[in-house]
C-alpha cells in the first residue's frame, strides 16, 4: 500500500483549513466554502471515518460585521471581534454539518491547554469521547481569551498537535496553495513537490513567503506543523481547499509528507512538542552521551547545575556542556531542591538527605530526546 492509499484508508483524519480559505474579500466568512468543505467531512464520516476539523476564521468572521478595514492589531479588538466571529462561526458550522444529520462540538484552545500536562490530558479525553459520541469536534484557538504569551500564533500547530493527541492516521492542511513549491508558487520554473520523505527534501527551498492578509501563518508554520506530525507517526497532506475531496481519497494532489516517526506515549508527545519548558538541567558529557543514547534516566550525579524556578512535575530542557538542548524532561523535583543534590551518587544522596533524594532527577520513562 502507498502512502497516498494510505490517505485514502486512514480511519482517523485531522482537517485543518485557514482562514483565507473560509472568507471572502470583504472579510466575511464565505458560507459556500465553509459548506463544500463540510460536505467533504460529512462524506467521510458517511464511510465510517473520524474527522476532526481544526479551524481558523473566528476573527476573520468578526471583521465584516464590526465593520473593521483588516484583521485587528490590538489584542483587545482582536480578541472582541473573534468573540463575535467565533459564534457566527459554530453556528454556520452547526447548521452544514446539521444538513447531513450530523452533530457538532466546539472545542477552544489556548496554547496552555497543551503546555500543562492536567490540561492536555482533558483535552484528549473531551476529544475521544466526542468521536467515540458520533460528534464532529470543531478545535479553535480560543482567540477570545488567549494573550501574546500564550498563543500558539497559527492554528497549523495546533492541528498537528491534536493530530498526536488523538493518535491520528493522518493530516490534511488545507490554505490558499496546492502545495509546497520549489519556491513561491508565482515565481517562473516553480514545481509541485509531490512527496516530501525528509528534511533533506527540503534543502534550498525557499519558504519565507508570508500567508494571506487574513491568516496569521505562512508556509513556515505548515512545515513546522508537518515536521511535528510526521515525526510522531501522522503522515500529513499541504493543499488547498479545493482540492480536499482528492486530497483524502488518496490522489495525487499537493504535498504528501512521510511518517518519519511512530505514535509516541501521549506524555512524550507532550514533552517534545507541546510542553513550555520551566527551566534547565545542565549535563556533563557522561551523562549528556547517557541521555542521547536514551540507555538510562538522569542521575543527580550527572548534573552540573540548575536554572530556572520550576516545581517537581514541570517539562524542564536537558542542556549539555555546549549548551546544546539534548532533551525534555519532567523533573522529579522543583529547582530549589536540586542544588544540594548535584553530582552525588544515589548512595550519597541516600545517606545524606534521605530516601525521598535516592531517585533519578529525571526518569527514562519522562524524557525525550529532541534531536
Amino acid at each position: 500500500m502507498t502512502a497516498r492509499e494510505g490517505i485514502a484508508r486512514a480511519h482517523r483524519v485531522v482537517v485543518k483549513i485557514g482562514s483565507s480559505s473560509l472568507t471572502g474579500a470583504d472579510g466575511r466568512l464565505d458560507e459556500a466554502a465553509l459548506t463544500s468543505l463540510v460536505d467533504v467531512l460529512a462524506a467521510m464520516r458517511s464511510q465510517g471515518r473520524d474527522v476532526v476539523l481544526v479551524t481558523s476564521g473566528s476573527i476573520a468572521a468578526g471583521i465584516g460585521p464590526l465593520g473593521l478595514p483588516a484583521r485587528p492589531r490590538e489584542l483587545p479588538l482582536a480578541q472582541a471581534t473573534a468573540s463575535v466571529g467565533q459564534g457566527m462561526l459554530i453556528a454556520s458550522y452547526s447548521r452544514a454539518f446539521g444538513a447531513h444529520g450530523l452533530h457538532v462540538g466546539q472545542v477552544l484552545l489556548t496554547a496552555e491547554d497543551m503546555v500543562r500536562r492536567t490540561h492536555y490530558g482533558n483535552a484528549q479525553r473531551a476529544l475521544e469521547k466526542l468521536l467515540d459520541l458520533g460528534v464532529v469536534p470543531i478545535v479553535n484557538e480560543n482567540d477570545t481569551v488567549a494573550t501574546d504569551e500564550i498563543r500558539f500564533g497559527d492554528n497549523d500547530r495546533l492541528a498537528a498537535l491534536v493530530a498526536t493527541v488523538i493518535r491520528a492516521d493522518a493530516l490534511v492542511l488545507l490554505t490558499d496553495v496546492d502545495g509546497l513549491y520549489t519556491a513561491a508558487p508565482d515565481t517562473p520554473g516553480a514545481r509541485r513537490i509531490d512527496v516530501v520523505a525528509g528534511p533533506e527534501d527540503l534543502a534550498g527551498i525557499d519558504i519565507t513567503k508570508r500567508g494571506s492578509a487574513l491568516g496569521t501563518g505562512g508556509m513556515v508554520t505548515k512545515l513546522e506543523a508537518a515536521t511535528i506530525a510526521t515525526s510522531s507517526g501522522v503522515t500529513t497532506v499541504l493543499t488547498s481547499a479545493p482540492t480536499v475531496s482528492a486530497a483524502v481519497a488518496g490522489d495525487n494532489v499537493g504535498t504528501l509528507f512521510l511518517a518519519t516517526g511512530r505514535h509516541n506515549a501521549t506524555r512524550l508527545t507532550w514533552l517534545a512538542h507541546a510542553a513550555r519548558t520551566e527551566g534547565q538541567l545542565v549535563l556533563d558529557a557522561g551523562a549528556a552521551k547517557a541521555v542521547e543514547g536514551q540507555r538510562a534516566s538522569l542521575l543527580a550525579a550527572g548534573v552540573r547545575a540548575v536554572r530556572g524556578d520550576f516545581d517537581a512535575g514541570d517539562p524542564v530542557e536537558l542542556v549539555g556542556p555546549d549548551g546544546a538542548v539534548v532533551a525534555r524532561g519532567l523533573s522529579a523535583f522543583a529547582a530549589h531542591e536540586i542544588p544540594p543534590m548535584l553530582g552525588l551518587s544515589t548512595d550519597t544522596l541516600r545517606t545524606d538527605l534521605g530516601d525521598r533524594f535516592a531517585k533519578p532527577l529525571v526518569h527514562i520513562d519522562d524524557l525525550i530526546v529532541t534531536h
